[in-house]
């Protein structure tokens, strides 16, 4: 696959996961909608393993790793589903565009990890008051919508989280390998959780828009999306990966607008732009000053 397919493969599809959250909970339970994609992903996973004869290890380290992974799958994606009935796909883009930071704080607490910089720490606050400002506009206890804040902040500090305890586990597998044993792992989860919260399929409700949705996020969102972001995660580098964080949220809100009649208004943008200027300045703050300094030295 070539880097540049790969590339705008990610970017496309974590600017529609969110959008396709929504619609595929619109006439299917979100704890079913979510158990029905990962169930295809796993499925479709498995095939292409079998047939393209890739080994996933079932050893002590390997389960550690699927753990790790599962509980990002599981509880981001859970969470995600149940905080769509309350967000706008747009909304929930933006803050998982965060995830970089809360990596990083997890990542110096539990890796004891370099402390972050002070351009660091000021990005961070920056973009902590964007998300506020955004937050201050749809926040009110008549409406609920921040019980979908709730959730959303959650499922980012559990993707967060389980990032930084895969980077701790020293074991190089397939990508596949490791996305078909981690849906392995986490598939219990689901099903458990589907039984708990809703344990129907009232299989006449179901509209075709959620179907497709469903099949979509299945077979694009959590197997194609996640092997292209590994395989553009090893060929490209680190900035301009990260670069996806960034523009994802700008294309998520934009179809949410076009395609879902999501209020876009001057709040939600005025936040947004600061959120994306916090996130700007916290990946490339440091190198700015740098060359800043360079300049002042040779003027």
């Amino acid at each position: 696959m070539p880097v540049t397919i790969a590339y705008l493969a990610v970017l496309l599809i974590w600017s529609t996961t969110p959008l396709g959250i929504i619609w595929s909970s619109e006439s299917i339970s979100p704890s079913l909608a979510v158990l029905l994609r990962m169930i295809i992903a796993l499925i479709l996973g498995g095939i292409i393993i079998k047939v393209r004869h890739i080994n996933i290890p079932w050893h002590r380290k390997a389960y550690k790793l699927y753990s790790y992974s599962a509980l990002g799958i599981f509880g981001g994606m859970m969470c995600s589903y149940l905080a769509a009935s309350y967000l706008s796909s747009g909304i929930m883009s933006l803050v998982f565009g965060l995830s970089p930071i809360l990596s990083a704080i997890l990542a110096q607490k539990i890796l004891r990890e370099a402390k972050l910089s002070i351009i660091k720490q000021l990005a961070m606050v920056i973009a902590f008051i964007g998300l506020a400002i955004v937050c201050s506009d749809n926040i009110n206890i008549e409406n609920s919508r921040y019980i979908g804040y709730i959730y959303i902040l959650f499922a980012v500090f559990f993707f967060s989280l389980s990032g930084v305890l895969v980077k701790s586990v020293s074991l190089a597998i397939h990508p596949l390998a490791t996305t078909v044993g981690s849906l392995s792992f986490s598939l219990p989860l689901f099903l458990i959780s589907w039984f708990i919260l809703d344990g129907s399929l009232s299989i006449d409700e179901w509209q075709s828009k959620s179907v497709w949705s469903t099949l979509y996020l299945g077979v694009f969102g959590s197997l194609i999306g996640f092997y292209a972001y590994f395989y553009v995660l090893q060929k490209l580098t680190a900035s301009t990966v990260t670069l996806i964080t960034l523009v994802t949220p700008v294309i998520a809100i934009t179809l949410g607008t076009l395609f879902n009649d999501e209020v876009l208004n001057s709040t939600l943008l005025y936040g947004a732009s600061i959120i994306l200027l916090g996130l700007t300045l916290y990946h490339w703050g440091d190198n700015i000053v740098k060359r800043m300094k360079k300049r002042r030295q040779f003027a």
